[in-house]
């Protein structure tokens, strides 16, 4: 197996360096699209996830969403009629960790999608994680988030599904620093 390095972040397909011996550009593209149809990505994560688990290097204790935006170059596959995916404007990419920042689940969205409303898809996500004896696990103990997941009807379902969400609130102060909201929050969560 060759191992690919090009040292160029962006690098369009088809100037991938032929001198490597390998496919094409095109080529290459081509199967990394197949792969990604067929669910390999999928089921790599879901592998990965178990060997943590098998390990005992999960932590399930907590979860931390998070999101981010960025400018898409180009409209996207599933892009409909909505401004939110035409080309220049924000995409979002929204990450569920585990306490260990392992990534659980990943989710890209159009920019102007308000963060609340993707929190319980995000979790649906996670896939069903063995790796020990008993049930796979698929839910965290406690989910931490910021003020853009703060809403009454999430933090219902959350407690109703078995998660303890903690959440910061809207309108009340920010602390000295994320130091300061780390303590507390390992504090209370242990």
């Amino acid at each position: 197996m060759r191992v690919l390095f090009v040292p160029h972040t962006g690098i369009q397909w088809e100037y991938l360096p032929q001198e490597l011996g390998l496919a094409s550009g095109m080529t290459c593209w081509r199967r990394l699209a197949a792969w990604n149809e067929a669910g390999a990505w999928d089921r790599l994560h879901a592998v990965l996830l178990e060997g943590l688990r098998s390990r005992n290097q999960l932590d399930w204790s907590r979860t931390v969403i998070d999101s981010s935006r960025v400018r898409a170059a180009r409209r996207g596959p599933k892009a409909g009629p909505a401004r939110s995916t035409a080309p220049g404007r924000a995409v979002s990419t929204r990450v569920l960790t585990d306490g260990q920042r392992i990534p659980l689940a990943v989710s890209l969205t159009g920019g102007n999608r308000n963060d609340v409303t993707q929190l319980l898809s995000l979790l649906d996500k996670v896939p069903s994680v063995a790796g020990v004896v008993g049930r796979p696990r698929r839910k965290p103990d406690a989910l931490l988030a910021d003020r853009g997941y703060d809403h009454d009807e999430c933090r219902r379902l959350l407690w109703q599904g078995g998660i303890r969400p903690v959440i910061a609130e809207r309108g009340q102060p920010h602390g000295s620093g994320p130091g300061i909201f780390r303590y507390v929050v390992e504090h209370t969560i242990s």
